[in-house]
């Protein structure tokens, strides 16, 4: 089975073409026949060794990737109750990336809670673009747990984690207050944010002047600013960060550290978020799709940053 993978962490030349043993489902379990598979920034972490305990050598192919879409091609026994997917059906999915499981592959066996019927309303390319940043962004806020009119500050908003907390917190009737360059400024307005600041002046002052002074009710920080940005948190407020992090901010304020991979059998909040997408109340943007086997440039061109959606390798 072709896949594309690392045999030593590095930079984006160490990705190549692997062949792995052909995998089958199990109790429980689905096989996709991967047709599009998104390329997002934790899958370069995943291959420069970014996360702990990537110091020690490589028994076998690591291969990033954690949102896939592509039909189903194989269904094991024992299915959950209500489970109505069959052979044939497109589907998205959510990875979580371990040693040689990961979505830069032809076929993959991921639980059936994690994989859903896909969006009917896009390509397969749509259908890999939105599903771990936007459940990233929906595990945020449940935990949140913020009322209808309460703050939420949210760095990174162009970003597609920053993205979904500005959508989805929109529409649960909390205020968003977000940061841009100008020229972004008007499509974060447009995914529902009601401030949105210069990206580059102070973020914390910007925050404290949109809430007369007073901080956000909570703050998100996707990108990754950490002590940068807690001071726009009200005494007693929130702040989730997304990377592994000893700061402590002090004056009553809790912090979330969230880790998605914790939430992949969340069938119900996947559903629900590829429906959102089907009914375009979320976005699935897409930056460009690519062959697989240019997975090496497509991590170079999520190095360079400035891209508005998803790269997406196409099988």
């Amino acid at each position: 089975m072709r896949a594309f993978g690392l045999t030593e962490y590095g930079a984006p030349a160490v990705l190549r073409e692997v062949q792995l043993p052909e995998q089958h489902a199990g109790p429980g379990e689905v096989r996709v026949r991967v047709r599009a598979a998104a390329v997002n920034p934790v899958d370069a972490i995943i291959r420069s060794g970014g996360f702990a305990g990537n110091d020690r050598a490589i028994a076998e192919p690591v291969v990033p990737g954690t949102d896939v879409a592509g039909v189903l091609d194989e269904v094991g026994p024992e299915q959950p109750e209500g489970f109505d997917l069959v052979v044939g059906d497109s589907v998205t999915g959510f990875v979580v990336p371990d040693g040689s499981h990961g979505g830069y592959s032809e076929r993959i066996v991921l639980p059936t809670l994690s994989v859903t019927r896909m969006p009917s309303s896009g390509s397969f390319a749509r259908g890999a673009a939105f599903l771990s940043n936007a459940l990233t962004a929906e595990i945020t806020l449940e935990h949140l747990a913020l009322e209808p009119g309460q703050t939420l500050a949210v760095t990174g908003a162009t970003g597609a984690v920053g993205g979904y907390l500005v959508q989805l917190a929109a529409a649960r009737g909390i205020t968003v207050i977000a940061d841009a360059r100008p020229a972004d400024a008007q499509r974060v307005r447009g995914l529902g944010a009601a401030v949105v600041l210069d990206r580059d002046t102070d973020f914390t002052a910007g925050v404290r002047d949109a809430t007369n002074g007073r901080g956000a009710d909570a703050v998100a920080d996707p990108a990754v600013l950490t002590d940068q940005v807690v001071d726009a948190a009200r005494d007693g407020g929130q702040v989730a960060f997304y990377l592994p992090t000893d700061v402590d901010p002090g004056r009553g304020i809790s912090v979330f550290g969230s880790y998605v991979m914790r939430s992949n059998l969340r069938h119900d909040a996947i559903e629900r978020l590829a429906r959102s997408v089907e009914r375009g109340e979320l976005t699935a943007d897409v930056a460009d799709v690519v062959p697989a086997a240019d997975a090496a440039a497509a991590h170079e061109r999520l190095e360079r940053g400035g891209l508005r959606g998803r790269l997406v390798l196409e099988f």
